[in-house]
């Protein structure tokens, strides 16, 4: 390993060992007889002093680095009480691990504004800066809270195709590609594989996979590609989902809350409350938007400008059920005691739907009859999906949590592409 410690792991009680520090040069300051290197890693910054006459001359010319320098530094920790951190390295060792060979397309330290595009543009020279590094980590603890959370159930762990020979979701929003002599498309939903699975008698199954969706849309909510957080739950109705789902946010909220207190900080995020999850149905809240003024009639989709809306009425945390069957997914399962509604649901945090749901259809004749609703040819989906509901398919429901969304609405991102490290839009698809 080139370094003995990270910047995070350094304290004033370890004055006067010696520590291998590396990372990029993050400012360089003279005042003077003193040079101050400012050494930056992912868990912070630590200064560096060089003192003519304490310092040989050699070393403190090798502080005069340009910045973002990728560099080793061996040092003596000296406690400070005047230093920032209650301590400062005294340099031994500089090595310019790899000296610059072109010029740093913007300003890493924050001091200059620098357009979203063009940060996109140079993405591996964004993440040095503090606020992508604070997102990320923040979708790293989402994630592995979100495995913890489900995996402790009982829930396995499984990796879905992406690769589809028909639409998941029906509509147009596919991408096509060559696959060898056939047509095939990017899957826009793992759903249809992690049903298979249940059928097969994995029961309870979890997943975190990449999404593909032909969406012409340039706003700030939409991703081409995004990442879903998945589950599906063998002999479970939609109620038994959605109290998992509710739970699970909760987790992840509570975890982000406890882990990433400096990130938040760092990001100036909205201060993040665990939140109580109220249950709602579709029905319920078009009746209080309509009497609000909003233009929302029963069988409309619920808008972006309606969930803003949802977050003023009902709170920070909605669950939104028995959506009716025409503006929901063929594969979800008809109330039983009003078949124009579905035993669907959406989760809107903060104003935004950050997961949908649904008990699934497992009965083969009612699932021909939705797929027909809906325009499609039963036909295409009858040798591998419909066939496997009449090998004893178990009721079963599950849900999604767009990962990038969720992340939004957490640290308070005013853009979904600052929650994707190399984002996928209608425009961008490089680097």
């Amino acid at each position: 390993m080139i370094r003995s410690h990270y910047v995070n792991q350094l304290s004033a009680s370890m004055d006067g060992k010696e520590v291998v520090l590396a990372g990029w040069v993050h400012e360089v300051r003279e005042t003077g007889k003193i040079t101050f290197l400012l050494l930056r890693d992912r868990t912070g910054v630590v200064q560096i002093i060089g003192k003519a006459g304490d310092t040989k001359d050699s070393l403190l010319k090798q502080m005069s680095l340009p910045k973002e320098s990728v560099v080793k530094i061996v040092g003596v920790l000296k406690a400070n009480k005047e230093a920032k951190a209650g301590f400062e390295i005294v340099p031994k060792e500089i090595v310019n691990l790899n000296p610059l060979s072109t010029n740093i397309p913007f300003e890493i330290t924050g001091k200059v504004p620098i357009d979203l595009d063009v940060r996109l543009d140079y993405r591996y020279i964004d993440l040095r800066r503090a606020k992508p590094t604070a997102i990320f980590n923040i979708e790293s603890t989402i994630m592995g809270t979100f495995l913890d959370t489900l995996r402790a159930q009982g829930f396995v762990m499984i990796r879905p195709p992406s690769v589809i020979a028909e639409a998941s979701e029906g509509g147009s929003e596919l991408f096509p590609i060559a696959y060898f002599e056939k047509e095939a498309y990017l899957a826009q939903s793992p759903q249809l594989y992690k049903q298979l699975a249940v059928i097969g008698g994995l029961d309870r199954v979890v997943m975190i996979t990449p999404v593909w969706r032909a969406e012409k849309s340039n706003t700030v909510y939409h991703l081409t590609e995004s990442t879903q957080m998945d589950i599906e739950m063998g002999f479970a109705d939609h109620e038994d989902v959605i109290k998992i789902l509710s739970e699970t946010v909760r987790s992840i909220i509570k975890e982000v809350k406890e882990k990433n207190g400096k990130d938040l900080e760092t990001l100036k995020a909205p201060e993040l409350k665990v939140p109580e999850v109220k249950t709602v149905t579709y029905a319920e809240v078009v009746d209080r938007l309509h009497k609000k003024g909003h233009a929302l009639e029963f069988g409309n989709d619920i808008t972006r400008e309606h969930e803003s809306a949802i977050h003023k009425e009902f709170g920070e945390a909605v669950v939104i059920k028995e959506f009716p069957a025409a503006i929901r997914a063929f594969y979800s399962m008809p109330k039983a005691d009003s078949p124009e509604l579905t035993n669907s649901f959406d989760f809107i945090y903060r104003g935004l739907e950050i997961s949908s749901g649904a008990q699934r259809i497992h009965i083969p004749e009612l699932l021909i009859k939705s797929l027909e609703k809906k325009g499609l040819n039963p036909e295409h989906f009858e040798s591998w999906y419909i066939n496997a509901f009449r090998c004893g398919a178990p009721p079963h429901a599950g849900w999604s949590i767009g990962l990038e969304r969720f992340a939004m609405r957490i640290t308070g991102s005013e853009n979904i592409r600052e929650c994707s490290m190399f984002p996928r839009d209608r425009k961008r698809i490089s680097p």
